[in-house]
């Protein structure tokens, strides 16, 4: 089965937060309560006009598509962080589980990021996620943080890359 890449368009958007939705159902399924993804569910329609907001300024991510429909999105854009070891980072990437390991979560990372210098923060608990980004270059670079507390206050650890794959110390990538 071949996946394709596009560019996502207004016209996605509820389909895109719909796949996002359950992508966080399979991926932290196990770390946060049911409650969780039933409040999600209750403000999909704000989530979609939310990100038909974010298109409109210009942030536009990467949809992924097999014969069944979207099986991924992934956003990338300038550092959000004031302490970011690279400009670039990976702000976030979700495929569904039935296409792991298929190239899917491949094909969105090369064509948002290439081989430049990123980085990216992922779930501390996520050994999946963690070996996929260290296949492509990254590494755990000692940086921790806490998501926000309707997150369940979940640890999330960030992962660098210098330039063409090559990994560079973010001491060495500060300033």
């Amino acid at each position: 089965m071949t996946i394709l890449l596009r560019a996502a368009t207004p016209e996605d958007a509820e389909a895109v937060m719909r796949l996002h939705l359950r992508c966080h159902e399979e991926a932290y399924g196990r770390h946060l309560p049911p409650e969780f993804f039933e409040m999600r569910r209750r403000t999909l329609v704000s989530r979609v006009e939310s990100f038909r907001g974010n298109l409109l300024a210009g942030r536009i991510p990467m949809l992924a598509y097999d014969d069944d429909g979207l099986v991924g999105v992934a956003g990338a854009g300038p550092a959000r962080d004031a302490d970011a070891p690279t400009a670039l980072e990976l702000h976030w990437i979700y495929t569904l589980a039935r296409v792991h390991g298929r190239g899917a979560g491949q094909l969105l990372l090369d064509a948002l990021i290439g081989a430049d210098a990123a980085f990216l923060w992922v779930l501390e608990d996520n050994p999946r996620a963690q070996a996929f980004y260290a296949k492509n270059g990254f590494v755990v670079d000692g940086a921790r943080k806490l998501m926000p507390p309707e997150w369940h206050s979940l640890p999330e650890v960030r992962m660098v890359r210098g330039a063409t794959g090559q990994v560079v110390p973010s001491a060495t990538l500060a300033g």
